[in-house]
């Protein structure tokens, strides 16, 4: 007996050696009697498999949500907008063009925006926006010039066609060379009262940039003839300038403001757009705190799996003890053999994570096929695909989270194997 407890002491000697890990693995692995065992380890890997591929997903897709807004907000929308205070914009070009030298500065764009109501051949009319820019100006915009699906903006400046959105064409029956009909309540001065300005433009280009907002909405017009169209002769409304780190707008500021020569107001993008990425953020932030619970769960039920796996192995502690097992291997067995479960079930909810937000886009048009309805539809969500961009230190916070519950949600049932009583478990046996 002496020489027994000596092996098994000689055995176990160190911190988590081959003899722990042997126990720990055997007590993992499924057998018949202990099926119920089984089914609880497995539930509890299932759960944090699913629960952190699905903050992995999730979160994904919010980042992916925010980074294509603000891409195409950005994209379209100037980072600073200047505005007038005094005198009409009517020297806009020589202040953007002094705008344009300051250093950081990517261009500045003299514009006009009216509201009209948009007809077309078919359908009903729809409200748009109009915006009034130079072609060169435009031709900047890579995030429409680089998407013109029809047609072309050359010669934009010298012809009095328009560029719409594919979903405006498509919602009014247009297509390229059709003439589009703008109505715009800001019209002439008679003496029975302002009358609405009606007048119809060819449509010279059609556009998609992937925001149905911008896609169904959004017209562009040679400034010139916006000038004409708005009764803004040799004026801009505003000029917005595009810089080349939208986070460091206030320390432009002051240069453009000195830039301009003249008394300015100037509105960043964040200020235009604060409540919607607020909100963005404060859901973020939300989900990821409920989807924590998904992973909490999953650790509580490894607790129940180890009590009970304690509990039926309480005669095989106690002939461990006996044969010189210390308290602390016991305690390292039970601690290895959770920690696995929250291991394995973390490392495969990386991968599934992985896979998914690499494919979701794939899996998205799967299960509209599926269900013969379209998910996502970008009337309701903006974008015209579902987008997931993973941030490697939000999923390393992830797995990081994970592997710390479940390695907490071990410290219990170790704790009660290591202070089991050999006497009093064999006793019982």
């Amino acid at each position: 007996m002496t020489d027994k407890k000596s092996a098994v002491a000689s055995a176990g000697a160190g911190a988590f050696s081959p003899f722990e890990r042997m126990v720990a693995w055997r007590y993992l692995r499924s057998r018949r009697k202990e099926t119920v065992i089984s089914v609880i380890a497995s539930i509890s890997f299932f759960g944090i498999m699913l629960g952190v591929a699905t903050l992995i997903i999730v979160m994904a897709v919010m980042n992916g949500f925010r980074a294509e807004l603000l891409t195409r907000i950005l994209g379209i929308n100037g980072h600073v907008i200047l505005s007038p205070v005094d005198l009409p914009l009517d020297d806009y070009e020589a202040i953007a063009t002094r705008i344009d030298g300051v250093p950081g500065v990517r261009y500045a764009i003299p514009m006009i925006d009216g509201q009209v109501l948009a007809s077309g051949i078919a359908g009903p009319g729809s409200g748009a926006l109009v915006r009034g820019m130079r072609g060169a100006d435009l031709a900047r915009i890579t995030l429409v010039a680089n998407n013109i699906r029809q047609g072309s903006l050359v010669g934009f400046d010298t012809g009095e066609g328009v560029a719409i959105g594919q979903r405006m064409a498509d919602n009014l029956g247009l297509v390229l060379g059709d003439t589009i009909t703008l109505v715009s309540p800001e019209g002439d001065a008679t003496p029975f009262g302002t009358t609405p300005r009606v007048k119809t433009y060819p449509v010279t280009a059609i556009f998609e940039v992937g925001m149905s907002e911008y896609d169904s909405s959004i017209i562009f017009m040679p400034l010139g003839e916006a000038q004409l169209y708005f009764n803004l002769e040799r004026q801009a409304q505003t000029i917005e300038i595009f810089v080349d780190n939208p986070d460091g707008v206030d320390a432009l500021k002051p240069q453009i403001e000195e830039a301009a020569g003249r008394p300015v107001y100037l509105s960043d993008w964040r200020q235009r757009n604060q409540t919607f990425f607020s909100a963005l953020q404060v859901e973020r932030n939300v989900m990821f705190m409920i989807l924590t619970l998904i992973v909490l769960v999953a650790a509580l039920n490894i607790i129940s799996g180890l009590i009970m796996l304690v509990k039926d192995k309480g005669h095989d502690i106690a002939i461990l003890r006996t044969m010189g097992a210390t308290r602390g291997a016991i305690l390292r067995i039970f601690l290895m053999t959770g920690a696995a479960i929250g291991v394995a079930g973390t490392v495969a909810g990386v991968v599934l994570g992985v896979v998914v937000c690499l494919n979701v886009e794939k899996i998205r048009q799967f299960f509209s096929w599926l269900s013969g309805t379209e998910l996502f539809s970008p009337e309701l969500y903006f974008l015209s695909q579902l987008p997931a961009r993973m941030d490697l230190s939000e999923t390393m916070t992830v797995v990081l989270m994970a592997l710390v519950l479940s390695f907490i949600a071990t410290i219990f049932p170790a704790w009660r194997a290591a202070r089991l009583d050999p006497v009093e478990a064999l006793r019982y046996e």
